[in-house]
């Protein structure tokens, strides 16, 4: 399937990590090649956590982030280009949560609902999850209207005082693309 572009603009959120060669390194390429295609543009980016492993646990550390994204594609468009992003940065998949050099995830996109074999929206997960809450809660705006913040900040308030997160680096992103749209 094609990545589809439609008319009408989204923003979505895209979480992401590392646990394989220079992590932060590849998380920023990441960002920019999402930034760099034509039908999205990186509107935030949350800081940097150093997470421990979920499910497969003999495995280093993650670094973890997420972005807020504005795009044209739908949601299989948006993740079509996201999994080629995770396949030129030499991501394979061998072990389930096992380790990989980088992973995108689309958490939310519009409260839009899917329910496939290719793609679940909103991701089934997130809210068990603090390294992607935590980082989505960097890029979540206060008037943001989808729906998306109050489920967030519920998880939050349920994960409250579990370990196994902290803060690595601040990031502030810069797009160095043109303006979305032209």
């Amino acid at each position: 399937m094609n990545a589809q572009s439609t008319s009408e603009s989204s923003e979505a959120y895209i979480a992401l990590g590392a646990n394989l060669g220079d992590r932060e390194e590849t998380l920023m390429d990441a960002v920019q090649r999402l930034d760099r295609h034509p039908d999205v543009a990186v509107l935030e980016c949350s800081d940097l956590y150093e997470t421990e492993p979920v499910g497969y646990v003999d495995q280093p550390l993650f670094l973890n982030m997420a972005v807020r994204v504005r795009t044209t594609l739908d949601a299989y468009g948006l993740l079509h280009v996201m999994q080629q992003i995770e396949k030129d940065l030499g991501r394979v998949r061998h072990i389930r949560w096992g380790p990989r050099t980088v992973d995108l995830d689309l958490i939310w996109m519009e409260g839009r609902r899917e329910n496939t074999e290719e793609l679940i929206l909103p991701h089934p997960r997130m809210e068990e999850r603090l390294f992607v809450l935590v980082p989505l809660k960097d890029v979540v705006p206060e008037g943001e209207s989808s729906g998306l913040r109050p489920i967030l900040f519920a998880a939050l308030e349920r994960l409250d005082g579990k370990d196994g997160l902290q803060l690595w680096k601040t990031c502030s992103w810069h797009s160095a693309s043109a303006p979305f749209g032209s």
